[in-house]
């Protein structure tokens, strides 16, 4: 049945009484003054019902109304009645259960031209907003978009908090791993065979040689090794000093020390550590296995018979070494112990404590299970206590005669650490305090103070010592001063001037993120500034901190400690 029945209108808008939402025909029906039935079956004027409960006045079957169209109660559909729906639209259907009259509809709703459409369908919205209706679904989405704005806020807050934890999560991963790897795994020192100079040369008129070649340890790794020896000797046998680098290092570490050495008429060792260097190895261990190859190369020296008696000159990670070793070798003649940690434990509160200082707070029972967690894959990995590296604990058994050195300005491994094994130290002691950091040159006075402990120690007669001029600057390698025996050597003493002060060629090499290697310079080898502040972001990464870039401290002088200047092969 189409909706342009008059009756179908009604019948819709029943509830309706304001004249200007009604239907077309039933405003014309109001104003030419016709009144819609009553009746409670909907039927027409002039037709009666054919529903048999409907009384005695049920009459005339349907007929067509004066529209030519077929009445609401059609033939059968006065037990199914009309149905009235509301869309999801908004609009409004008629639904009939005869399936004839339905199809029928549909088909005069397909032909209904889209401006009629339109019109119809404005008209509907227009009376259900005048009802109210509109009004009331527009407040409800009103109050339905803070809701979900507010959902949609919670949701993101708690993705963001949670990948912020996820971060925190990997952050603290990566710092224990980059922490585990400093302690064990540091970058290695790569450098070529010409920086340890010459096999053989001239040093101020007299001949030596550099022997080089690797040594065996228990643990069945190669050492590689390098003797200096003077060729003309006044005894087959002469005191030795072997040189221990740090960490992050090399024996080219020496070169430095080697004029000032050599000048004494002494043998001078050194020898890359395993894991460091050239040598075989993994991992280093910052003096627990560093003293069974130390141990190693003893045994060799001294079944040279070309050996004396020794002394040992540590730096850093060497310096712990010697210490580590020297309770159990009281042959040892002395020993220079140049920047040693007292306890690698104390060391890494130490490190949380001056980013405490820099405003970075982290409970201690967070240090304390951290320390726990990396001292067991320290254990798993290189099979070694970080608890039992402890140099400290080894100053009150030893009484090898020591000369204890720190830098003033060292904020890696502060003064109080050497201070604090002096303290406890039970042979002989001395300690002198430098200038710089912990990887700055030593001034001069400082070899000057090493030679005459060392002629001491050693019982070094003066007349094995070459006849070095004043002018010569003896940190620069040996084969810069050739002598008498050179032709090119300079017509007399007087006119001898120091040559530029020689850095051999070394990079580090340590694995990348996508397991290559990445190289550096010279600059980078042992433990600068910069792989200072590496570890201690670690440290802070570690703890669950942002690693954010630590300021530059300063010396009581106003200048920069991270500034150091490149001098000679850096020390650990």
């Amino acid at each position: 049945m189409s909706l342009d029945n008059p009756y179908v209108d009604q019948i819709i808008n029943s509830g309706t009484t304001a004249a200007n939402c009604q239907p077309r025909h039933t405003r014309v029906a109001m104003e030419q003054g016709i009144h819609s039935p009553t009746h409670t079956n909907n039927t027409p004027p002039g037709t009666t019902s054919n529903n048999p409960r409907a009384g005695p006045n049920a009459s005339t079957p349907p007929r067509p109304n004066r529209m030519g169209h077929r009445t609401v109660e059609d033939e059968g559909s006065h037990n199914r009645g009309l149905e009235v729906e509301r869309t999801a639209a908004g609009g409004t259907k008629l639904s009939e259960a005869n399936s004839a009259h339905a199809h029928r509809r549909g088909s005069r709703g397909a032909s209904m031209s889209p401006s009629k459409r339109r019109e119809r369908k404005a008209a509907k919205k227009a009376a259900i907003a005048a009802a109210g209706g509109g009004a009331v679904v527009k407040e409800k989405k009103k109050h339905r978009k803070p809701k979900e704005g507010g959902c949609d806020a919670a949701a993101a807050a708690s993705a963001a908090e949670e990948q912020k934890k996820m971060g925190y999560f990997q952050m603290a991963r990566l710092g224990y791993q980059e922490l585990v790897n400093a302690i064990i795994r540091p970058p290695r020192a790569d450098y070529k065979e010409e920086a340890l100079g010459p096999p053989a040369f001239i040093f101020c008129g007299r001949r030596f040689t550099r022997t080089d070649f690797a040594l065996k340890t228990k643990r069945g790794l190669n050492l590689q090794c390098s003797h200096w020896e003077p060729v003309e000797r006044t005894n087959d046998r002469i005191p030795v000093v072997i040189y221990m680098h740090g960490n992050s290092s090399a024996r080219v570490e020496v070169i430095p020390q080697l004029s000032y050495l050599l000048s004494l008429g002494l043998a001078v060792f050194s020898f890359d550590f395993a894991g460091s260097g050239k040598s075989d190895g993994e991992y280093v261990s910052l003096g627990y296995y560093e003293r069974e190859d130390l141990m190693c190369v003893i045994a060799h020296l001294r079944a040279t018979n070309v050996v004396s008696t020794i002394a040992l000159w540590g730096r850093s990670m060497g310096a712990a070494t010697a210490l580590m070793h020297g309770d159990r070798d009281p042959s040892i003649a002395c020993m220079i112990l140049d920047s040693s940690f007292s306890d690698l434990t104390k060391l890494a509160e130490e490190m949380v404590e001056k980013g405490r200082e820099q405003g970075i707070n982290v409970p201690n029972f967070v240090v304390a299970v951290a320390i726990r967690m990396i001292r067991g894959s320290v254990k798993k990995q290189a099979g070694m206590d970080i608890k039992q590296i402890s140099p400290i604990s080894h100053a009150d058994k030893c009484f090898i005669p020591a000369l204890f050195v720190a830098g003033e300005h060292d904020d890696f491994i502060h003064k109080r650490h050497s201070e604090a094994i002096h303290a406890r130290y039970a042979g002989d002691k001395n300690m002198i305090l430098v200038e710089g950091d912990h990887n700055s040159p030593r001034p001069k006075f400082m070899f000057d103070s090493v030679s005459i402990f060392l002629q001491t120690c050693l019982q070094i007669p003066n007349s094995w010592a070459l006849n070095v001029h004043p002018g010569m600057n003896l940190m620069a390698p040996p084969w810069f001063y050739p002598g008498a025996r050179n032709r090119t050597n300079l017509a007399s003493a007087g006119s001898v001037r120091s040559p530029p002060r020689h850095t051999p060629t070394i990079s580090t090499t340590k694995k990348s993120s996508g397991g290559g290697a990445a190289s550096g310079s010279h600059e980078d080898m042992g433990m600068t500034a910069e792989r200072q502040k590496e570890i201690q972001a670690s440290l802070f990464k570690m703890l669950g901190q942002q690693d954010e870039e630590v300021p530059p401290s300063t010396d009581r002088r106003g200048n920069n400690s991270n500034d150091t200047v490149v001098t000679h092969v850096q020390h650990k």
